[in-house]
C-alpha cells in the first residue's frame, strides 16, 4: 500500500467514524425528544421497561454509545413510536438505513414543476403547492396565491414551506392551528432528511430560521420526526370570513422527491369563499397581495 493510499484509507475511516458519531448524537436527541413527548416519563422508567441499565440508556440519549437492533426496537416500543418513527430510529442507528438518492438538478426540478403544474391548476378552489425534497416551493396554483399571497414574492433562498410556516406573519395571524401545523411540518421535514445531516440545503434552511426567528429555536432543536397526517384547520381571512380546510400531503409516485401540499375546502361554502378570494382584485386578496406577508 502506497503512502497516498494509506492516507486515503485512514481519511475514509476517520470520516466514517465522524459520521457514526454524528448519527449516534442525532439518535440520542431523537429518543430524548420522543421521551419528552410522553408526560411524566423519566429516563429511569424507559431504561427499566426497555431492559436496559439507567447509565447505559443515559449514554444512549447523550449519543455516547451505539445501539443494536434489539435495543432500538425495545426503546421504540417503550416510547410508543409509530412505524415511521421506528424506522427513522433504526436508520439513525445505521440499521438498514435507506440508500441516499441522487438529488434532482435545477433543470430536473423545473421539469417536474412544468409536468405537474396542470395538476395544481386543476384544483381552482383548493390551494396547492409543489415541494421538492427539502420542501422548497417549486410550484403553486392561483388559489394558493389568493389565500396566502404569491410565493414568487419571496427570494429563492427563503421560498421554502418550513421557512414560511415559521416566519410568515399571515400564517401566524390567520391560521388558528398555526403552531401545531408548523411543528407537524417540521417533524415531516426532519423525517424526509433520512439522516442526511450533511445536505447543504437542509443546513441552510435551519441557518435561515435561526437567523430570522431565533425566538423559536427550540422548535427545530427538537429532534422529533414523524409523517404529517391530514388535519382540519380554520383560516380567518380579512375579506370573506373563516374557511375550513383539510391539509394533506401527497407524493407523486413518478417522483419520490416531490410532495404536493393540498388544502381542500370542507364545505361548498368554504369552496365559494376561496373562489371569491381568487376573483378579488389583486390589492384585496389576502390583505395586500401586491406586497404579501413575507418579511423577506
Amino acid at each position: 500500500m502506497t503512502d497516498s493510499t494509506a492516507h486515503g484509507a485512514i481519511g475514509n475511516t476517520a470520516s466514517s467514524g465522524v459520521q457514526r458519531e454524528s448519527q449516534q448524537r442525532e439518535l440520542g436527541k431523537f429518543l430524548q425528544a420522543h421521551r419528552e413527548r410522553i408526560p411524566g416519563l423519566p429516563r429511569e422508567e424507559v431504561a427499566q421497561l426497555s431492559g436496559l441499565g439507567l447509565a447505559w440508556y443515559t449514554w444512549l440519549e447523550q449519543g455516547r454509545v451505539a445501539a443494536s437492533r434489539p435495543v432500538v426496537e425495545a426503546v421504540a416500543r417503550t416510547l410508543r413510536l409509530d412505524d415511521h418513527a421506528r424506522r427513522h430510529a433504526l436508520a439513525l442507528a445505521g440499521l438498514h438505513a435507506p440508500p441516499r438518492r441522487a438529488r434532482h438538478t435545477h433543470d430536473q426540478r423545473h421539469a417536474v414543476a412544468r409536468l405537474l403544474q396542470p395538476v395544481l391548476d386543476s384544483w381552482p378552489t383548493s390551494p396547492a403547492l409543489l415541494l421538492d425534497h427539502s420542501f422548497d416551493i417549486i410550484g403553486w396554483n392561483n388559489a394558493y396565491a389568493a389565500l396566502w399571497t404569491d410565493p414568487g414574492l419571496v427570494d429563492d433562498r427563503r421560498r421554502n414551506l418550513l421557512y414560511l410556516m415559521v416566519t410568515s406573519r399571515l400564517l401566524g395571524s390567520t391560521l388558528h392551528e398555526w403552531e401545531a401545523v408548523t411543528k407537524a411540518v417540521l417533524a415531516q421535514f426532519r423525517s424526509r432528511a433520512d439522516g442526511d445531516f450533511q445536505d447543504e440545503r437542509v443546513q441552510e434552511i435551519f441557518m435561515l430560521l435561526e437567523a430570522d426567528k431565533p425566538d423559536l429555536k427550540q422548535w427545530w432543536e427538537n429532534r422529533s420526526a414523524h409523517e404529517f397526517t391530514s388535519r382540519k384547520v380554520t383560516v380567518a381571512t380579512a375579506t370573506v370570513g373563516e374557511i375550513l380546510m383539510i391539509i394533506s400531503l401527497f407524493r407523486p409516485t413518478d417522483d419520490p422527491d416531490a410532495t404536493i401540499l393540498l388544502q381542500t375546502p370542507v364545505t361548498p361554502t368554504d369552496r365559494d369563499r376561496v373562489r371569491q378570494l381568487t376573483e378579488l382584485p389583486a390589492r384585496w386578496v389576502g390583505n395586500d397581495r401586491s406586497h404579501g406577508f413575507y418579511d423577506h
